[in-house]
């Protein structure tokens, strides 16, 4: 971790400077129900802090009226409020990157659209900021109106990826967090597909403190996380920190290969040296698909591997940039690297 502070920064030891302009991303998928109420919400909050703020609304792709009730924002927010829209759903991670890209702050917060992570938070974790810290992100202390399926396998995905992994994520956390802009600048540099932000932030280091708080349920909509997606995105947070599966295919494999060999050498010797022979199928068979199974395990955990490889290799952008509202450079791209979502 850095522990020096740059005294010219707006967390220096030179005391609080100036107001530093915070950026808020806030990725929305199909939320026409709560964006007002979200934007009503960052606004009170942020206009508290006594900090220069801009809110960076990052539409993936909706189908309902998310898009059009935006676009109404950045017309009448004061400036405060900028709008991405990008081509199609590419997903709540690569819709974050779009944010991150585009955020200009001194600081960024990275916050879901739907309420469940208060915006009051945001005050603490700025406080963290300039107290010296280059990250400060939300640790849940309690989770409301979710079910218990959801909260344990939560809890068992983090010990499970902390133990796998060689990056120290924080357990029951999320993508809430703020950063400063050294770390937004490192995380833009990841240019990776498989995308687990969360981890990407632990990965880079620097110095990182937890604000705990209490989550709410939705303040309306649904969750946009089904058990597909939350499968998926546990699967790109283990194969994108961890080679340790592939470690256990070797062990696995060298493991069965020496029951195998006891076998054989036990059967010889029965074969030879006792009537204890029984001509039979079932052990066999048992045999033949505990085998199958492994060797089908472990060429799919290859597979998921591989199939990173080659999504990394076609390098195509993370996402696409159809239209902006309320930037400076006026509301369509400009330059190709917009357009096509590639970090610097």
């Amino acid at each position: 971790m850095i522990e020096e502070l740059d005294p010219a920064s707006p967390t220096g030891a030179a005391g609080r400077q100036a107001p530093a302009l915070i950026s808020v991303v806030v990725p929305c998928f199909n939320e026409e129900e709560v964006i007002e109420q979200t934007h009503q919400a960052l606004v009170r909050v942020l206009s508290e802090s006594g900090e220069n703020f801009e809110i960076i609304f990052v539409d993936d792709g909706s189908t309902d009226q998310t898009l059009h009730l935006l676009k109404q924002l950045a017309t009448r927010a004061n400036g405060h409020a900028k709008v991405i829209a990008l081509s199609r759903n590419f997903g709540h991670q690569f819709a974050a990157s779009a944010g991150l890209d585009h955020a200009s702050g001194d600081a960024v917060v990275l916050i879901d659209a739907d309420l469940q992570d208060p915006p009051e938070v945001i005050l603490e974790m700025i406080g963290r900021w300039r107290e010296g810290f280059h990250v400060a992100y939300g640790r849940r202390t309690h989770r409301a109106a979710e079910s218990r399926f959801k909260l344990i396998t939560a809890k068992c995905f983090y010990r499970l990826l902390n133990y796998l992994s060689d990056t120290d994520i924080p357990p029951d956390t999320g993508d809430f967090r703020l950063m400063d802009r050294k770390v937004v600048a490192a995380v833009k540099a990841m240019p990776e597909r498989d995308r687990f932000l969360r981890g990407m932030v632990s990965w880079v280091g620097f110095r990182q403190v937890a604000v705990p708080y209490q989550r709410q349920a939705r303040a309306a909509g649904e969750s946009k996380y089904p058990v597909r997606k939350m499968v998926k995105f546990a699967l790109d947070g283990i194969f994108s920190f961890s080679t340790k599966p592939l470690r256990l295919a070797t062990w696995l494999g060298v493991a069965t290969s020496t029951l195998a060999l006891l076998g054989i050498c036990y059967a010889v010797v029965v074969r030879l040296f006792t009537d204890m022979w029984v001509s039979g199928w079932a052990f066999l068979v048992v045999a033949i698909f505990f085998m199958g199974g492994i060797q089908l395990l472990f060429l799919g955990v290859l597979g998921e591997y591989l199939s990173r490889v080659y999504q990394e290799n076609k390098g195509r952008p993370l996402y696409l940039v159809a239209e902006k509202y309320g930037f400076d450079e006026g509301d369509q791209p400009g330059d190709d690297s917009e357009i096509l979502g590639t970090s610097s």
